[in-house]
């Protein structure tokens, strides 16, 4: 959601080459939150949204920057505000905020530039001013090519002007001009040489002229002959004041005049502004954004700042709102918390501490989608799913907005939020290039359709326009252009979107000719975007001190064309049109629209403008100057005791630029009497009422050539009307069919009444139909057509939902889950309410109201937990369930597997997770090159080796967003001897009990067993174990080579061990671990190891040598039980534990391995005991594992 905060009450221009202004969306280009990109044809401007909170200056968004002479890319006018704002402006298009907007400053500084004090009667408050200085302003703008129209011309005059040459700034590619305010005679201009290689300023000349433009003065001297400025904003509350800035390349400044810029003061700034929104009303205060993204409050002008926020989003700040919020010095902004979520905060400029700072609404906010404007405030929350919008009217508390059920938005604009009502553009789950429009009602709730597909276009900076124009100076009457059957056509409303129309074709050309254009075959369709550049006009034109008169751009036919275009004009708000040009021309509006004055838009020199009288039905000509001039802009500087326009631009491409003042006083003859006016009815094709009233406007009479002068009465008089069904739209949930009549959706139950309808209470029963808001009827159909109040009925709990509050069904241990009930039908008040959650937790609330903050739990163990609400009254109950995943972080994840097993044998493998936790864990299994992995919630699986040789295990833990992993290479062998080792006690001194250490020792035992028997290195492998008393188990393993018989290897494999052994028993196999440290390498069994192969049967010899191996495991194992007791050796067994990958011995004989499984790893002690014990029955008869305990994740 997006606000353009651009609107600019100053009478600034940015002329300069349109390509810079490109360049710079481009490069300032950033998706928000409300309006996806607007370009031009979403013209709602957002300038208005900012007008009211405050007047935001961005230097780029202020600049708008007309062509360098010689650029002749009409379209380079067409720059939007590249996020998604769109806001409707009176006599503007609509630009909407409430998207992923982008690039706001260039938005809004186009649109921010207008002051003229024509405006200042705007029924916008700012807003419409903006539009129609925009409108008015470009209307004023004009490239002329000389020549031609197509009405009657008479003789031509000479207006009264004089030209200035800015000498010596004829390299300058760049102007920002300014007229300090109405009645003021001060002109600023600040031309720049813009170096589109380094991107940067490197030059720059500040001119200042006090009589209206007829001189200027170069103010070099004033502020340092040296200074490059970059930007000049004037205080649109005080346009006295006045703030320069200096270009950070160079130095980073801030240069202060107080009295229109004649002289300057000069401070320091520690940070580089980006943008500036000046307080709507208190003329010293100001808010600065900055590169770094921080966000700085002066209330002295700038020259002293105080930081409010750091990690503040672009265009995310506004100045507080009158009468809504209690201080006036409070700032809402959109600010980034140090693990990058968003929130949306409130302080004040100058008590912004941590302790001071509150949060309306409570939880996470998408990027970019704070919108703060007039009585409302709109928010998007993230959802792993759907979009979900919620508004807050009156600094109330926040509401979700109703859409209809299935508009499913991928992207939703705040157009306008002017007349008690919002408008609002949505992008739908099916469309593309198109939006629907939607109208809210008083609280901006619920949301109706008003048009649907309303064409859009993507500007030059990637800007995205829709094409709606709402008129100035006539309430609820809007311009659209709908794609409808891969055909664009113009429709017009008169009742705020409630019906429209195709437009009436002009019943003859130029010439007279007839036009045969029959609707709804033909029509007269409109060109709809509004310039980029406030001081060159758009296609479409209106001012709310001239209603029912608009100028635009358009053709005839089927539908919506680009070529063969001309210009229109209608003087009774659209009921009818005439061909005023026959090629596309800049129109404005001078003396409150009491003139109109045309200049062609090709952009060659010209000398000439037209002006009527008479709402275009008669053009006279005048020359401005004695030399073709190329138009860059044009500045019109209204007042009641002058009548000044400037125009701007150069006599040759690489001339000085010139500046043109024009005084047409001299095309009034006097000042207009009673006598020159006249009534006029709005109506719409006949019907008096519009809007609910009948309404007489006073209007010059056409073809009288006296001055209005001052503001006179513009509506006479207003009437109500009788309420009939064209004054009322559907209401929410309802749908308009063919009859005209509004029927229930097939998604809306009319007859649910809302939970917070109370027995005893009263509430309203809709009837399908709402009054359009801001409709004045009375009476007539008023009371069918009105809900009706009805008391609340007493019912069962229906509709009874779960949801947490982010919309999620994950949560990390020990963490605040919010869970949020929600009840479409039942009596709140009476309604009991038990929620479970799960983990033997459960609470009740007596009614709906203590729920309303939602109901808060901390999990303090893993799991999957199956949360239920139940809400009963003495009707009845409904019940609903969620199925909540409770994560801890897996720290460490370790692979147990025998490091040698036997062909063709089932072999358990098993990965422990620390901290434990079962349930929320998935396991990946890998084995060797295999692409496809096994997946289980076990922790443990069972696998099969069906070939010799060295395989390897690798599995993945996903937990939450961590995934570990861990690989294991096991040996696989038809059969094998294997030996159990120990050590002399020394060597655990030195055992820091991690797997690079016992693979180093492992290295080292082995190298010295081959000193002592000559058996292949390649046939023997050493397994360090885990823990301490460090113990290990040697394997023999047979040669790859078995071709001289199994007999022959057993018994090779019998002779070395026997020699190990040997040489084992007599003390020969040491090594040194560090200098002066020999440990000794014990064997551990009484006897040879026996064979391990892959044959069924046991001796009895081989049973009596397994059970006394058990005996003396039992006894070592009690010794070890024992030794826990040890304090010493239970805190040295803490400091070095530290479970990582290992290879845990080989798979003993015969089937009854055993096998572990998940559950026997649920707790640390239970672990390292159950490991024990399997060793025992392996014949392990001297390991002892660490006692340190593990960190666990008990699961319910």
């Amino acid at each position: 959601m997006e606000t353009w905060a651009g609107s600019r009450r100053g009478s600034r221009i940015s002329l300069g080459i349109w390509l810079m202004i490109a360049a710079h969306a481009l490069q300032h280009a950033r998706a928000e939150i409300s309006c996806g990109s607007c370009p031009s044809p979403v013209q709602l401007r957002r300038e208005e949204l900012q007008l009211r909170p405050g007047v935001r200056s961005d230097p780029a968004e202020e600049m708008v920057e007309v062509r360098e002479p010689g650029v002749t890319d009409q379209e380079s006018g067409m720059l939007g505000i590249s996020g998604p704002d769109f806001s409707l402006d009176e006599g503007k298009t609509a630009r909407s905020e409430f998207g992923v907007a982008e690039d706001a400053a260039l938005g809004r500084a186009k649109r921010s530039t207008t002051d003229f004090n024509e405006f200042s009667d705007s029924d916008w408050a700012g807003r419409t001013a903006q539009l129609e200085s925009q409108k008015s302003s470009s209307s004023e703008f004009g490239w002329n090519r000389e020549d031609g129209r197509g009405n009657t011309r008479q003789d031509e005059s000479r207006l009264s002007s004089s030209t200035f040459a800015l000498t010596g700034d004829s390299a300058h590619n760049h102007a920002v001009v300014y007229w300090t305010g109405q009645n003021s005679s001060v002109i600023l201009i600040l031309t720049k040489l813009y170096d589109f290689h380094i991107s940067s300023v490197t030059e720059s000349t500040l001119w200042r002229s006090t009589d209206y433009g007829s001189t200027y003065e170069r103010m070099s001297d004033k502020i340092g002959s040296k200074a490059v400025l970059s930007y000049l904003y004037v205080c649109p509350s005080n346009k006295r004041k006045i703030m320069v800035l200096t270009d950070p390349e160079f130095e980073s400044s801030v240069l202060i005049s107080t009295d229109e810029g004649s002289s300057y003061q000069k401070y320091r700034l520690s940070f580089f502004v980006l943008s500036l929104l000046f307080h709507p009303t208190e003329e010293d205060w100001a808010l600065a954004y900055s590169h770094d993204q921080k966000l700085y409050s002066s209330v002295d002008f700038g020259r002293k700042w105080m930081l409010i926020h750091e990690h503040v989003t672009p265009n995310r700040f506004y100045w507080s709102v009158s009468g809504l919020d209690k201080e006036p010095d409070l700032v809402h902004m959109e600010a980034h918390t140090p693990d990058g979520n968003v929130q949306y905060v409130t302080c004040r400029a100058q008590m912004c501490s941590e302790a001071n700072r509150n949060y309306p609404f409570r939880g996470y906010i998408d990027i970019s989608s704070l919108v703060v404007q007039d009585d409302y405030i709109f928010i998007q929350v993230p959802t792993s799913g759907r979009a979900t919008y919620y508004v807050s009217y009156k600094r109330e508390a926040f509401i979700q907005i109703k859409l209809p059920k299935y508009s499913l938005p991928k992207d939703l604009h705040i157009v306008s939020t002017d007349g008690k009502q919002v408008f609002a553009a949505v992008q739908e789950w099916n469309q593309n290039d198109t939006y629907n429009l939607y109208l809210s009602d008083t609280r901006g709730i619920y949301f109706t359709l008003a048009m649907e597909n309303v064409k859009t276009t993507r500007g030059i900076a990637g800007n995205q326009m829709l094409d709606l124009y709402e008129v100035a100076g006539i309430k609820g009457m809007l311009i659209a252009n709908k794609k409808q059957d891969n055909q664009v056509k113009t429709y017009i409303t008169y009742n705020k979107g409630r019906d429209w129309r195709l437009l009436q074709a002009p019943a003859a050309d130029l010439d007279g000719n007839d036009i045969h254009c029959i609707l709804p075959f033909c029509s007269l369709h409109l060109q709809l975007q509004m310039s980029e550049n406030p001081y060159v006009s758009g296609t479409i034109s209106t001012k709310s001190s001239a209603p029912g008169i608009i100028v635009a751009t358009g053709n005839i036919g089927a539908e919506l064309s680009y070529n063969n275009v001309g210009m229109f004009v209608s003087s009774d708000a659209g009921n009818s049109w005439r061909p005023i040009f026959e090629e596309e021309h800049n129109i404005w509006f001078l003396d409150k629209g009491g003139a109109l004055i045309a200049v062609k838009q090709p952009s060659v020199p010209t000398r000439h403008l037209w002006v009527s009288f008479d709402e275009g039905r008669q053009w006279t000509q005048h020359s401005f100057s004695l030399v073709p001039l190329f138009v860059d802009g044009v500045l019109v500087k209204a007042g009641a005791e002058n009548q000044i326009m400037t125009f701007f631009g150069h006599f040759s491409h690489r001339s000085e630029w010139q500046l043109i003042k024009i005084d047409y006083k001299s095309i009034f003859s006097r000042k207009c009497t009673e006598e020159d006016y006249q009534t006029w009815h709005l109506h719409n094709q006949g019907e008096p009422c519009v809007m609910g009233q009948k309404q007489i406007y006073m209007k010059r009479r056409p073809g009288n050539y006296c001055m209005l002068g001052k503001d006179y009465s513009r509506i006479l008089s207003a009437e109500s009307c009788i309420c009939r069904a064209h004054d009322f739209e559907c209401d929410y949930g309802y749908e308009r069919r063919n009859d005209g009549n509004c029927r229930p959706a097939f998604w809306f139950n009319p007859s649910s009444v809302s939970r917070s309808c109370n027995q005893g209470q009263n509430y309203f029963n809709s009837t399908g139909y709402r009054k359009v808001v801001l409709n004045n009827c009375t009476k007539g159909v008023k009371e069918m057509y009105t809900a009706r109040k009805q008391q609340c009925p007493n019912r069962s709990p229906k509709g009874l939902t779960l949801t947490t509050k982010d919309s999620k069904l994950t949560a990390n241990m020990g963490s605040n889950v919010t869970f949020i009930v929600h009840l479409n039908e039942g009596d709140s008040l009476r309604t009991n309410i038990q929620l479970d959650f799960g983990d033997g937790t459960a609470v009740s609330f007596s009614n709906l109201s203590w729920t309303e903050e939602g109901i808060k739990h901390v999990y303090k163990s893993a799991g999957i937990f199956r949360v239920t609400a139940l809400a009963e009254n003495t009707l009845g109950s409904d019940t609903t369930a969620l199925y909540l995943h409770v994560t801890c972080p897996v720290e460490h994840v370790q692979l147990l597997a025998p490091f040698v097993v036997i062909r063709n044998k089932e072999v358990n493998i098993t990965a422990v997770v620390l901290p434990s936790q079962s349930r929320t864990v998935t396991y990946f299994w890998w084995h060797g090159n295999n692409t496809e992995p096994v997946i289980t919630l076990d922790g443990s699986i069972s696998y099969t080796f069906r070939s010799e040789g060295m395989h390897t295990i690798t599995v993945q833990v996903a937990a939450a967003n961590t995934i570990l992993q861990d690989t294991k290479t096991i040996a696989v062998k038809e059969f094998f001897k294997s030996l159990l080792l120990s050590f002399s006690p020394n060597l655990d001194e030195f055992n820091p009990d991690i797997p690079e250490w016992r693979q180093d020792v492992g290295r080292v035992i082995k190298k010295a067993l081959l000193q002592v028997s000559d058996f292949p290195e390649e046939q023997l492998l050493v397994a360090v174990f885990p823990g301490v008393p460090t113990a290990a188990e040697l394997f023999l393993l047979p040669n790859k080579n078995q071709s001289e018989g199994k007999k022959k290897s057993e018994e090779e494999l019998e002779k070395a061990s026997s020699i190990i052994v040997s040489a084992l028993n007599q003390n020969l196999v040491e090594f040194e671990l560090k200098p002066g440290v020999r440990v000794i390498v014990y064997n551990t069994q009484l006897t040879l190891a026996p064979l391990v192969d892959s044959s069924p049967r046991h001796s009895s010899s081989a049973m009596l040598m397994l059970l006394s191996v058990v005996f003396l495991g039992l006894a070592v194992f009690l010794i070890y039980k024992f030794k826990r007791k040890i304090p010493w050796i239970n805190i040295y067994a803490e400091v070095n534990q530290e479970k990582e990958q290992e290879m845990i011995g080989s798979v003993g004989q015969g089937d009854n391995t055993p096998k572990i499984t998940l559950s026997e790893f649920t707790a640390s002690k239970e672990l390292m005991e159950k490991e024990l014990d399997a060793r025992v029955k392996r014949g392990v008869g001297n390991v002892c594992e660490s006692t340190r305990e593990i960190p666990n994740c008990t699961s319910v």
